[in-house]
């Protein structure tokens, strides 16, 4: 049990759970303390002291009955349940189909006396299907395809329906009939499930025997290969890096009022004393940025728009000023939903309000909305983020307004997940956007996102 409590473990592990060497010790002083005989109290100790989000809970209960399950589906001994009139058709019958039918001859016999496969029958068939060469879940349908053809079931289905054709045809009575159906069909079922078990159990033992791979650091996956498990832990980390961010941000700003000495205003204000420099005078020219962010949220684009948003606005009290867009097709200013709720509240409901669909990616158009309607927002203390991949799905990208949005501001600086190379290849403006700006970050992934948003922060 200590074995296949390890595998189980380890099966976790390789789907994403996050399981503690702590954790794994309390499993195994829960299980002797409350035993394996009660099935129910079992399950429920291994998932109090394994699980600890409730996101983890899914794949807990998939993998559970791979590990824990008795590999034995319930199925009928079909004849057992028939007159002796109606075991005589059965048995007249089968001999009518086996003719033609002699490798479907034992399945289907097995299947109506309601044996299941033997671990040798489940062995050969998952050699035959190349289960050898299987060592992750997301393979199982796979080999349960494969399987199913090798041991015959779909023929199965056709056999059945001919047998049923052959019994009516000897006058069994619709009744009969039906409830011979009914059983047929369960105990096939039952086959399938058996099978299924058998893929899945192999594959997570699999899983649990092999080292698992290193995972890349968390702040270093690209956006575009996030799975749903990693975007969760981003969005839990977020707040702990804001945190980060605005102590940095913070000592900085008591360096620049205390550390770095102004010679001129010193020697103007020691005038009085002979030049005697008795009171000091720094620099002080940290000063909080002004931020208009207007944000891509396509498809391609919306993982990168809501880190970004969520830690702007997580470090509003490093921030002068927040005025923040977003587009797909158009502007939309969304400043107001940031004033009333919190900051990873807001951008959920920003993007279920503006959810990607028929519309097609038209910076061009957006920025022709935004200097008609929010330029005033722009102004020589203003830094502009232009977060997008510049890529305009062949509109017209309005570089005139780029251009004229970066002589307003104090700087207009580009967050585009794409290297250069990639600029100015399918219908990318970015090369062109790069042109009329102060400078441009690639933001592919969470750590360069934060290091380009701290780089903001150092010099105001």
């Amino acid at each position: 049990m200590d074995k296949r409590m390890v595998q189980f473990i380890r099966a976790l592990r390789a789907a994403g759970v996050r399981i503690s060497l702590a954790e794994s010790q309390d499993a195994m002083f829960g299980v002797q303390a409350v035993g394996a005989g009660n099935r129910d109290a079992f399950r429920s100790t291994l998932r109090a002291t394994l699980v600890k989000e409730a996101r983890d809970q899914g794949t807990f209960d998939y993998f559970f009955p791979l590990f824990f399950g008795n590999n034995q589906p319930p199925m009928n001994n079909i004849p057992d349940n028939m007159s002796p009139e109606d075991q005589q058709k059965l048995q007249d019958a089968l001999q009518s189909l086996m003719g033609n039918m002699d490798a479907l001859k034992d399945l289907l016999r097995q299947m109506l006396e309601g044996r299941a496969f033997s671990k040798e029958q489940l062995d050969q068939m998952g050699d035959q299907a190349g289960m050898q060469q299987g060592s992750e879940m997301y393979q199982r349908q796979w080999f349960e395809r494969r399987m199913n053809r090798q041991a015959g079931m779909n023929q199965l289905q056709e056999l059945i329906e001919q047998l049923l054709q052959e019994l009516e045809a000897m006058g069994m009575s619709d009744e009969a009939l039906e409830d011979l159906r009914q059983q047929l069909q369960e105990n096939a079922q039952g086959l399938s499930e058996q099978i299924s078990q058998y893929a899945g159990a192999t594959l997570a033992e699999r899983m649990g025997e092999k080292e698992p791979d290193p995972k890349p650091d968390l702040l270093d996956v690209p956006f575009s290969q996030l799975n749903q498990n990693e975007v969760d832990a981003i969005r839990d980390e977020i707040r702990r890096l804001a945190a980060r961010l605005r102590s940095r941000a913070s000592l900085r700003q008591r360096r620049a009022n205390a550390g770095e000495m102004d010679p001129r205003k010193m020697m103007r204000r020691n005038m009085r004393y002979g030049g005697v420099p008795i009171e000091m005078k720094f620099h002080t020219h940290h000063v909080k940025p002004r931020l208009v962010l207007i944000c891509d949220i396509s498809t391609s684009m919306r993982y990168c728009a809501e880190f970004l948003l969520t830690l702007v606005y997580e470090l509003q009290d490093v921030v002068a000023k927040t005025d923040s867009f977003i587009f797909i097709s158009d502007i939309v200013d969304i400043s107001m939903t940031f004033n009333e709720k919190q900051p990873q509240e807001a951008v959920q409901q920003v993007l279920y309000e503006n959810p990607p669909g028929y519309y097609s990616t038209d910076l061009g158009n957006g920025l022709k909305t935004f200097q008609r309607d929010h330029m005033s927002k722009v102004g020589s203390k203003t830094t502009v983020i232009m977060l997008g991949d510049g890529r305009n799905n062949y509109n017209d990208p309005q570089i005139g307004i780029a251009h004229d949005m970066e002589r307003h501001a104090r700087r207009v600086l580009w967050f585009c997940p794409e290297p250069p190379s990639q600029w100015g290849t399918g219908d990318s403006d970015m090369h062109r956007y790069a042109q009329v700006s102060s400078g441009v970050y690639k933001v592919s992934n969470l750590r360069e996102l934060a290091n380009a948003v701290d780089s903001i922060l150092t010099d105001g």
